[in-house]
């Protein structure tokens, strides 16, 4: 089961991103679902749009629904075989999230929730996608009003150019410059997703433990810092674990390992979660050392942290390998 982990985290994102991708050429033909008034419904699909208190549902069948949440909608993540669940604040809720709804009509052909109900691989899955999507949403707008405004301008020197004859290569220079700015900022734009590493930090663990040391403490200290002056940043985590003891069981390790790094970056450095990659446990593949002697296998118990940042948000910058390890005494 938990081999297959992956691969269910994979196929929701490409889904959550396909919704993304596909959303504002298709709300133009999709069909929206009218309910009556009083008329109990339960909806299944992903969240296509969402505004203040209101979010569209899409279902398998192509059909949206408007939905509008309230403060006595109850909004959870699933509870498993013995029921329950988390209630979640109605801002978790972003677009790519698979869930279900139920509720009823309120005479305007949309659905008011009673309950929302969603699973945590679901949830995480959408919230990473929101992290890089909707940033590089608002950042495209921007950069889109930007080009607005030079080709304005461009035009603006143009008929400068031609009314005033004798200046006309110098007004043509200055256009040729707005124009160069116009190529730039759309470079800029194309390097938004690309993410280029800063640094990257080893924690490592005694055997058999997910517990932070002191000098890994320090050395996330040092990763949040850098951080925190950086736009644009990402941090990804990636949990490993030595060759001693099952495999399942090395996996499970190397994934408390990444989630103990992750805890005291969030919690102890208030790092958002729109900058924390999808963080992954290894177990005990891709060693870095020989796990047939005690020093392989003190360097193969680790969590890998790198500090990624965009580049098309920070001009000139370059690869800076920072490697720290943090080794504590085996035990």
């Amino acid at each position: 089961m938990l081999k297959r982990f992956p691969t269910v985290v994979l196929a929701l994102f490409l889904a959550a991103a396909s919704v993304f991708a596909q959303a504002d050429t298709q709300n133009n033909t999709a069909q929206t679902r009218t309910i009556s008034s009083g008329q109990r419904l339960k909806v299944k699909g992903v969240v296509v749009a969402r505004d203040t208190g209101r979010i569209v549902v899409r279902d398998l069948g192509g059909v949206d629904t408007n939905v509008t949440l309230t403060n006595a909608t109850s909004i959870k993540t699933k509870g498993g075989f013995f029921g329950g669940g988390t209630t979640t604040p109605v801002g978790s809720i972003v677009r790519g999230l698979n869930l279900e709804v139920e509720g009823q009509g309120d005479g305007s052909g949309n659905l008011v929730a009673s309950k929302v109900r969603f699973g945590k691989d679901d949830l995480a899955v959408a919230q990473s996608i929101e992290s890089r999507v909707a940033p590089a949403e608002e950042r495209l707008n921007q950069a889109e009003q930007n080009a607005q405004r030079v080709s304005g301008q461009i035009d603006e020197l143009m008929a400068i150019s031609n009314a005033a004859r004798g200046g006309a290569k110098a007004a043509q220079d200055t256009a040729d410059a707005a124009i160069q700015g116009v190529n730039a900022t759309n470079q800029r734009i194309s390097a938004v997703d690309d993410f280029v590493v800063q640094s990257t930090s080893t924690i490592n663990f005694k055997v058999g433990s997910a517990v932070l040391s002191p000098e890994g403490k320090r050395s996330l200290d040092d990763v949040a810092q850098k951080a925190l002056t950086m736009k644009g940043f990402l941090i990804e985590v990636t949990g490993f674990a030595s060759a001693e003891g099952g495999e399942q069981m090395n996996k499970a390790l190397s994934r408390r390992r990444a989630q103990a790094v992750l805890d005291y970056l969030i919690e102890t450095h208030n790092i958002p979660l729109r900058r924390i990659g999808v963080s992954y446990g290894f177990g005990e593949a891709q060693a870095i050392a020989d796990n047939s002697t005690r020093e392989g296998r003190a360097q193969n118990r680790r969590v890998e942290v790198k500090l990624t940042v965009s580049r098309g948000l920070n001009q000139d910058v370059q690869v800076r390998p920072n490697s720290t390890d943090n080794s504590p005494n085996n035990q």
